[in-house]
């Protein structure tokens, strides 16, 4: 217990001394010399130099060692695949895009192969210096039958055995988890959930999804299929009978890519996607104010049957719709969402920086590999 908050410690507040350690674990400075030998010793810390300026003599500095393990994150999609390999202290150390037009089914692991390898090289890792990987797609892993769900716009991902399958290609384990539980995750280690264990994340792009982190943990239902919110019947879209079929109607005709072009349409703004028609509204006084009052208030009507049920702390704003918004369209979608629901849950537009999910998925496997790296017994 004492070598894991030791390394977390190190991890949180970067390159300390033993005594630092020995306040901050409140173990003495023979108990805290003791734990660092062992660590040492086990390859999981490093001496990085010494303290400078202080009152007494220079003290010995040491950090978790970057190379005690290694782990991936992919975020894929229809249309390309992002990589990421990160050391254990959560550093990223090679990213690399692979291209997936066409939406074969074919050669699915082989190909998720092939991008790995060519992001390790990038690293200058060899094959099999992982401890884990982590795999945001849509849809979500249902716990019994371990096939992929939600999700029939993503080819070669449904078959049965695909995990295993997956594992031993990339000769490390590997977690597959849905991509905006990903980003929930990331927005809580990283972004503007910090601090928060109560909270929704809307994802708002081509699609509509949402995440529900209840008591720090993600709720993710008992298929798998909590937040799939896309087709949840709202007012002022069709009722859907069929949510297995590619059809329109619920929630992501209001609010999701395809609704926003039509609706900017409407209000004489025309635009290639969604983010450049709000990108236009917040130029434009008048017709983009109206575009964008409307757009808010149908995210809100989403929103306000989520927080109903859920009553969270929270409600994060993240993906292209929102992240094009910015500001203006958060604040309209919270003046909205005041006059439709009991609840009353701040609402925070994501600060993760670049690929929300990439960096979640980096974080889900950083976790189970430091469970697996941190024991020293």
């Amino acid at each position: 217990m004492n070598d894991r908050a030791a390394l977390d410690l190190l991890l949180a507040h970067g390159p300390l001394s033993r005594t630092r350690i020995g306040s901050l674990t409140g173990l003495s400075k023979p108990t805290a010399s003791q734990l660092l030998a062992r660590l040492e010793a086990a390859g999981l810390v490093v001496p990085v130099g010494t303290t400078v300026g202080g009152p007494g003599p220079n003290a010995q500095l040491y950090q978790v060692n970057p190379a005690a393990g290694y782990v991936a994150g992919l975020d894929v999609t229809p249309g390309q695949t992002r990589f990421a390999v990160a050391d254990i202290t959560g550093r990223t150390i090679a990213e690399h895009l692979l291209p997936t037009p066409g939406r074969q089914a074919a050669g699915t692991v082989e190909r998720i192969a092939d991008g790995l390898a060519a992001t390790l090289e990038k690293a200058g890792l060899s094959p099999g210096s992982l401890t884990g990987i982590a795999i945001g797609t849509p849809g979500a892993l249902d716990p019994q039958s371990q096939k992929l769900r939600y999700a029939a716009h993503l080819p070669g991902w449904h078959s049965g055995g695909l995990l295993d399958r997956l594992t031993e290609a990339l000769g490390a384990p590997v977690a597959i988890e849905n991509d905006v539980n990903l980003a929930a995750v990331a927005e809580q280690a990283l972004g503007s959930a910090q601090g928060c264990s109560d909270f929704v994340l809307l994802w708002a792009e081509e699609g509509i999804g949402a995440a529900i982190v209840l008591g720090g943990r993600l709720h993710r239902g008992h298929t798998g299929g909590a937040g799939e919110v896309g087709y949840m019947p709202v007012p002022g879209a069709p009722v859907i009978r069929n949510v297995r079929r590619e059809n329109s109607g619920g929630f992501q005709e209001l609010a999701g890519a395809t609704g926003v072009l039509a609706l900017a349409r409407q209000h004489g703004l025309s635009a290639r996607s969604a983010g450049a028609a709000i990108g236009k509204a917040l130029a434009t006084p008048g017709a983009g104010d109206a575009f964008l009052t409307v757009l808010a208030e149908r995210l809100a009507t989403g929103l306000a049957a989520i927080v109903a049920v859920i009553d969270p702390e929270l409600v994060v704003l993240s993906g292209g719709i929102p992240t094009a918004g910015g500001a203006r369209l958060r604040d309209l979608v919270q003046e909205q969402l005041t006059g439709l629901a009991v609840p009353r849950p701040r609402l925070l537009s994501s600060t993760v920086p670049g690929s929300p999910v990439l960096h979640g998925a980096l974080q889900r496997a950083l976790g189970a590999a430091r469970e697996q790296v941190f024991t020293t017994d």
